[in-house]
């Protein structure tokens, strides 16, 4: 940092207001879709609205991770404010379902570069055994933020128009910016000759958003559609990799992410953001479909996870010191299967309290994994590899996501394709139970029954990839914190 005075708390505040921008886009946007897409006509393309700005932001954040340790924090996160807040206002502006989608892909650009190194200036600025008390307050930002989203989009679209879910982007970037342009102070070497390995990160890019293209669209694309991306992916990996072999300062240090610490904490990390995707996604349905309790009932034993969250980042500050990383972060993986336990036993007669319950547990111990997980990281290299190491932690948890959206969708349709019905069940079958209006009750019982099946199926996956989540977590060694100094407020 600088020698004029970082001011921690009022740049933690424009961290927390940024993310917050971020945050609230993917619950107010979902909100307000099925307004959107009616103004707006193009049906078949509702899905891209939300996977064109994951896609970019998870192609991205490790490329701005990297640019991060070069430039240094404030200019990216700068720029990531500007590329987020001009995609914001032309979504607003958005005269057809292809238009937005390619805003939303400017969006996506701009909120991989807020998340890393945000995270990463946290990590600059506190020690730590400050840290996990501070992912406490950023995990409330994320609970905050699927509390009032849905609020807000739904008071936005009664009261005014869709275009303000986005606009309203405007003023929280703009006091963001100005947080970190008054308060958050950085010494960089500006005489040294800094080489961007550009080839790097146009390979990288495309080969992760090939990658999840393939991903997000394997069930529904045609086949030679997907034969192409996924053959796309592999030349285009292949040759990022012989890239950064030879590249004299490349955008992706394999020999970092090879690192048995990183390695290790990162693979946890993915493995439960794939399990916590199969919760966030099956649990409502099902409560709904299942158990035949109304949506707001699914909604609270959902939240119980965003409330766990916070709770295990802001515990494992007060016990990192005393029980080490190590083992506060295999803690955290352990309750991940004991919570995917609880939804493998739920019945169509268990109380939406026991699923709460389970969501809760999962919740929790995420919060102690993704905290200690990511200090880990950040320990172990110095300033000038810690927004790499960042956003690598944070580029696991979503692509994470993604391969968790495809592999119990794909268990899940195995189920529903392989029930022992005649006929299987439809889609049209599942939306008419999940709206309640099936045909007949002997039509909403055998739905019931095959869904039943083939969620239990899908916990069950659940409950496996928990469990290799503990393996990976077992491999992290014993990481001893050092103490640094805080700068000045």
């Amino acid at each position: 940092m600088s020698q004029l005075k970082t001011h921690r708390p009022l740049v933690l505040a424009s961290i927390m207001a940024a993310m917050f921008m971020v945050a609230i886009e993917a619950t107010i946007v979902a909100t307000a879709m099925p307004q959107i897409v009616g103004q707006l006509g193009g049906l078949q393309f509702y899905s891209w609205v939300f996977s064109a700005f994951l896609l970019t932001q998870t192609a991205t954040t490790v490329v701005f991770g990297k640019l991060s340790d070069l430039f240094g924090r404030k200019a990216v996160l700068l720029a990531g404010i500007a590329v987020f807040l001009v995609g914001s206002v032309l979504c607003g502006f958005a005269w057809s379902m292809p238009s937005m989608i390619v805003f939303r892909l400017i969006q996506g650009v701009g909120a991989g570069a807020i998340q890393p190194v945000g995270m990463t200036v946290v990590g600059d600025l506190y020690s730590a055994q400050e840290r996990g008390k501070i992912q406490g307050y950023l995990a409330s930002v994320w609970a905050i933020s699927a509390v009032v989203g849905p609020l807000a989009g739904g008071l936005i679209i009664q009261h005014a128009s869709w275009a303000w879910i986005f606009w309203i982007n405007v003023p929280l970037g703009l006091l963001a910016a100005v947080g970190f342009v008054r308060y958050l102070h950085e010494d960089i070497d500006r005489d040294h000759r800094r080489s961007i390995d550009y080839t790097g990160a146009a390979l990288f890019t495309v080969a992760i958003a090939s990658m999840m293209i393939a991903l997000t669209d394997v069930s529904t694309a045609p086949w030679l559609q997907t034969s192409l991306v996924t053959a796309l992916f592999v030349v285009s990996a292949t040759l990022f990799i012989m890239q950064e072999r030879r590249a004299p300062e490349p955008m992706i240090a394999l020999d970092l992410w090879a690192r048995r610490p990183i390695a290790a904490a990162n693979g946890a990390s993915l493995l439960a953001g794939m399990a916590l995707i199969g919760l966030t996604t099956f649990l409502p349905m099902y409560v709904q479909g299942v158990m035949q309790q109304s949506p707001l009932v699914a909604g609270f034993a959902l939240t119980m996870m965003v409330l766990g969250w916070p709770i295990g980042a802001t515990l494992a500050a007060r016990i990192l010191g005393r029980f080490g990383i190590r083992r506060v972060l295999l803690a955290g993986s352990l309750l991940m299967p004991v919570g995917a336990v609880v939804f493998a036993s739920l019945g169509p007669n268990s109380s939406p309290v026991v699923a709460g319950i389970g969501s809760l547990i999962m919740g929790f111990g995420m919060g102690l994994l993704s905290t200690t997980s990511l200090v880990l990281i950040q320990e172990i290299v110095d300033w000038s590899q810690r927004g790499s190491a960042t956003a690598s932690n944070i580029f696991a948890r979503n692509l994470g996501s993604t391969l968790g959206a495809t592999v119990f969708g794909a268990v899940l349709n195995y189920g529903l394709a392989r029930s022992g019905s005649a006929n299987g069940v439809s889609s049209e079958d599942l939306r008419r139970l999940l709206d309640g209006s099936a045909a007949s009750a002997g039509l909403d019982a055998s739905v019931r029954a095959v869904l039943e099946h083939s969620l239990h199926l899908t916990f069950l996956a659940v409950l496996v990839v928990a469990i290799v989540t503990v393996g990976f977590a077992a491999l992290v060694p014993a990481i001893t914190l050092a103490r640094r100094p805080a700068p000045a407020n």
